[in-house]
């Protein structure tokens, strides 16, 4: 009936999948993809728009990943909306969203696991230490599933792209990465699905965490030593109304590794996590 068909096609297994994209590249067409777990916001339809510039047809996924969940972390109420993600993938230019189940996946006797580290050391790495080897797992998988010709990241998960990046190269995977700005609101604050969390008082909090990393970065860019950079952005957001902070570091851009010198000697990040109320934010900025 009128009206009653998907926005775009879903697939929700691995051999539906692989016989929607063999059609795609019996034409001779590139495939881009773009990995997500849903509660899609403008910044994941930015990646959906950059997949689009890179390739014939673009594969969005939505799958809420368990493996990079502790168990005291919001796997439970992480926000779940397939059918308006749907729609918002295909105003974006998506062709084909695959949204498999946790069995798919992870089927009943599974076991393998990977191992990260280089990248995946420190920050997000020691306050999540189960996070990246399960991020890396799904990745390798989805990999193997989509066989993109190129994949399409956020730069606002900066170690999380430092560390995909590392595994691409470290196991020989045949995709091309891209990263792409982190899409921000009007005030600055990075956008991501767990700011449907916060108040309008959080919300005001939350969105000077933005200039405090501008201010550390351009600090640390006129050659500041980091430790003391580093403490007064600390301190900085503290006085904002952060209730805790995790980590603020500026760390050498790609191996995330402290700079020896304790000054910036070369390309490099400043990245923080810090939380309001049970609301962890994360951001990162060049400098």
């Amino acid at each position: 009936m009128f009206g009653s068909d998907p926005p775009l096609p879903v697939v929700r297994t691995v051999a539906d999948l692989r016989q929607a994209l063999a059609a795609w590249r019996a034409q001779g067409l590139g495939v881009a993809f773009v990995p997500t777990m849903g509660a899609l916001h403008d910044g994941h339809l930015d990646l959906v728009r950059e997949a689009g510039r890179q390739a014939d047809r673009t594969v969005a996924s939505v799958f809420v990943n368990p493996t990079q969940f502790a168990a005291h972390e919001d796997l439970g109420r992480y926000p779940r909306q397939e059918a308006a993600d749907a729609a918002l993938l295909a105003g974006a230019g998506c062709d084909l969203l695959y949204a498999p189940a946790v069995e798919e996946m992870y089927p009943p006797g599974a076991t393998t696991t990977i191992a990260v580290g280089g990248p995946a050391d420190g920050l997000e790495g020691e306050f999540r230490p189960q996070m990246f080897g399960g991020v890396a797992l799904v990745v390798a998988k989805l990999f193997n599933q989509v066989a993109p010709d190129v994949a399409v990241f956020g730069e606002k998960d900066w170690q999380q792209l430092a560390v995909i990046r590392r595994m691409v190269r470290d196991l020989d995977l045949p995709v091309r990465l891209v990263g792409v700005s982190t899409t921000r609101d009007g005030h600055g604050l990075a956008l991501s699905s767990r700011n449907a969390y916060l108040g309008e008082a959080e919300l005001e909090t939350a969105r000077r965490l933005n200039g405090i990393l501008a201010e550390a970065a351009g600090r640390a860019r006129a050659g500041r030593p980091l430790a003391g950079v580093e403490k007064d952005a600390h301190a900085a957001l503290l006085k904002a109304g952060f209730d805790r902070i995790d980590y603020v570091a500026v760390r050498e851009a790609e191996s995330l590794k402290p700079f020896a010198a304790g000054v910036v000697d070369g390309p490099a990040r400043v990245l923080a996590a810090a939380w309001i109320g049970t609301t962890r934010l994360i951001d990162n900025l060049a400098v």
